[in-house]
């Protein structure tokens, strides 16, 4: 109701991307980079605690960052984790920070399928199997992969390998050799990485938003940072989901559920999906 508007040219953005990321990850954080875009923050801190994700939208968000950033400063701020895809997602800010035993890296791709047919016989399940081409069912569970179905899974992988490493080079000014001499999947603290120069600075989310406000000209004893999130509908805010649900088996605790229901169902969404995820 109050007629004036904040000054949002004085102010910065904060937005931050945590858990494993997927489509509706991509669809929170590109809505809130357009809020960044339209109400033309000169700045935006973008917090990353994540182990990475599928492929095509950790792909999206890191485009989505880079053109903002032609009018927008970006400084990435790593947090516990920020491991492949939350990496590929970090080159797309200009400037990185990262806590000293941050967990980062993991560089690669990896996707995954299971086979199950010594189960299925045991228990005398099969199935019959009507395809338009001999690659349709690859990855199938029921039976082992053949040589020719392997070749072009590993050269599907090799694709988006090389589209991880050069992303990494070009936006860290590192030689793709350098970058592949590192990019094996291993991960890295903080530290190393530094020294790797996959990030730029060692410190919290307190010296990144400080050198945000240094960035553009800003005081940071002074400046109010803006987290752009998703407004939680009226009920979802009433009951507070860090309070327990009562579920029709009894008290559940909301939070440790919840995560437990998004692996579960990350799981289950990606399988034989090419991943930049780092897998502990």
């Amino acid at each position: 109701m109050w007629p004036f508007k904040p000054n949002t040219r004085k102010q910065l953005a904060r937005i931050e991307i945590s858990g494993a990321i997927a489509g509706g990850t991509r669809q929170r954080v590109l809505k809130a980079l357009k809020v960044v875009k339209e109400r033309k923050y000169p700045g935006l801190l973008l917090r990353i605690d994540s182990p990475g994700g599928t492929v095509g939208d950790s792909q999206e968000i890191y485009s989505a960052l880079k053109e903002l950033g032609e009018t927008t400063k970006i400084v990435a701020s790593f947090g516990n984790i920020s491991a492949s895809g939350g990496v590929y997602i970090g080159m797309g800010a200009h400037q990185i920070v990262a806590n000293p035993g941050t967990i980062t890296g993991s560089i690669g791709v990896i996707i995954r399928g299971n086979n199950i047919e010594s189960l299925l016989d045991k228990v005398g399940v099969s199935f019959k199997v009507i395809k338009s081409g001999p690659y349709k069912d690859i990855l199938a569970f029921d039976r082992p992969m053949s040589d020719e179905e392997r070749q072009i899974l590993q050269s599907l992988i090799d694709s988006s390998y090389h589209q991880f490493v050069q992303t990494v080079a070009q936006s860290r000014n590192l030689p793709p050799e350098t970058v592949r001499s590192f990019a094996d999947g291993r991960i890295f603290t903080g530290e190393q990485a530094k020294e790797l120069g996959l990030i730029d600075r060692l410190g919290t989310e307190e010296d990144a938003r400080r050198w945000l406000a240094d960035l553009t000209k800003l005081d940071p004893e002074k400046v109010v940072v803006q987290t752009i999130e998703e407004r939680k509908p009226p009920l979802a805010r009433l009951l507070n989901s860090d309070g327990p649900i009562q579920g029709p088996i009894g008290p559940w605790m909301g939070p440790q559920v919840d995560r437990a229901l998004s692996t579960l169902d990350f799981e289950l969404a990606t399988n034989g999906v090419p991943l930049w995820l780092y897998r502990p």
